[in-house]
């Protein structure tokens, strides 16, 4: 196998989970259970299985509980990068955990299931990346490896695999995972505060330095409480 461009990630689990309420009236949705353990295990044995083996978690809603949670894994190896005082989303949460991530580091929400293809998710960003060309290499999915997706996708993905947006009142070949290998220099000259990461991805589609990958494996929509049963069944038949 493939050495892996990064031994460490950043796992986003500080989000209020409304979408999935009323499931997380009493708990975080990372914690949420989908196919016989919590949503942020799903992630995480991912991550141990592909050999890394340091992870840093951000944390805010119901954050005692996802700490208590994850004080019980070994591997990967958690920090915590604690976000109670003021939820920072996306960008601004990789912006505080800066300083204990590597250059590049792997990022992904805490709620993705997925199934791996011939590699892991992470090998395939690892395949591709290329530090001199990229900002950010997103994992990016077909609709027909997209399962209980229903959007209208997010981007367009040119030959060299540069990423543009989806246009207006047209459907995008590729949805984005929620999992991206991403440089420090994606974060240079970031707003302060809470901002998310599309004020970053755009300056780098500007630049011609947001890249994508596609997937080789299939990914879940596990954003509401009626997805959780048609992916256990998929899980199952996987």
């Amino acid at each position: 196998m493939s050495k892996l461009a990064s031994d460490c990630a950043m796992v986003m689990a500080a989000g209020l989970g409304k979408r999935m309420r009323p499931l997380t009236a009493s708990q975080p949705k990372p914690l949420v259970r989908v196919a016989g353990k919590p949503l942020i295990d799903h992630a995480m044995d991912r991550l141990a299985d592909a050999g890394v083996g340091r992870v840093v978690v951000n944390v805010h809603y119901l954050a005692d509980a996802l700490e208590a949670h994850l004080a019980e894994r070994s591997l990967p190896a958690v920090t915590i990068s604690d976000e109670r005082d003021q939820l920072l989303e996306t960008g601004g949460g990789m912006i505080k955990a800066q300083s204990h991530l590597p250059d590049p580091f792997f990022c992904l929400n805490a709620d993705n299931i997925w199934l791996d293809g011939p590699r892991s998710a992470f090998h395939d960003l690892s395949l591709r990346w290329n530090p001199d060309e990229m900002d950010a290499l997103l994992l990016v999915v077909p609709h027909s490896r997209a399962i209980n997706f229903n959007g209208q996708g997010d981007f367009h993905m040119d030959a060299l695999g540069r990423l543009t947006r989806r246009i207006t009142g047209r459907v995008a070949p590729f949805i984005y995972t929620g999992i991206q290998l991403v440089s420090h220099r994606l974060l240079r000259d970031a707003p302060e505060g809470k901002f998310s990461t599309n004020i970053l991805w755009s300056r780098a589609i500007e630049e011609g330095r947001l890249f994508g990958a596609s997937f080789t494996g299939q990914w879940f929509e596990v954003g509401t409480p009626d997805a959780i049963a048609p992916t256990q069944q998929a899980l199952q038949r996987g």
